[in-house]
C-alpha cells in the first residue's frame, strides 16, 4: 500500500474528512460489540424477571465477548490513527 501524507488537522475540511475516515475503521467490530452488549443485557434483564430460563453464564459470556469486540475495535482505530499520523 502506498504511503499517504498525514492529514492536515488544522484545516476544517480535512479534519472533517479524516473524522469520517476514522469512523469507518473497525465499524463492524464496534457494531457487533454494541449489538452483543444489548443482547446480553436484555438476556440478563429477562432472566432476573424470570421471563426467560437461561443459565446465568450465557448472558455474562455474551457481554464478555462484546467487551472483547469493543476492545479490538478501540485498539484497531488507535493503531490506524497512529499509522496515519506518521504518514502511513
Amino acid at each position: 500500500m502506498a504511503s499517504r501524507p498525514p492529514p492536515d488537522l488544522s484545516d476544517p475540511a480535512a479534519l472533517k474528512a479524516y473524522r469520517r475516515e476514522l469512523r469507518g475503521v473497525a465499524r463492524g467490530w464496534r457494531y457487533s460489540g454494541i449489538a452483543l452488549a444489548v443482547i446480553g443485557a436484555a438476556l440478563l434483564a429477562a432472566r432476573s424477571r424470570h421471563v426467560l430460563a437461561v443459565h446465568v453464564l450465557v448472558p455474562i459470556l455474551i457481554v464478555i465477548v462484546a467487551i472483547v469486540l469493543m476492545s479490538v475495535a478501540i485498539l484497531t482505530r488507535t493503531l490506524y490513527h497512529q499509522r496515519r499520523m506518521r504518514g502511513g
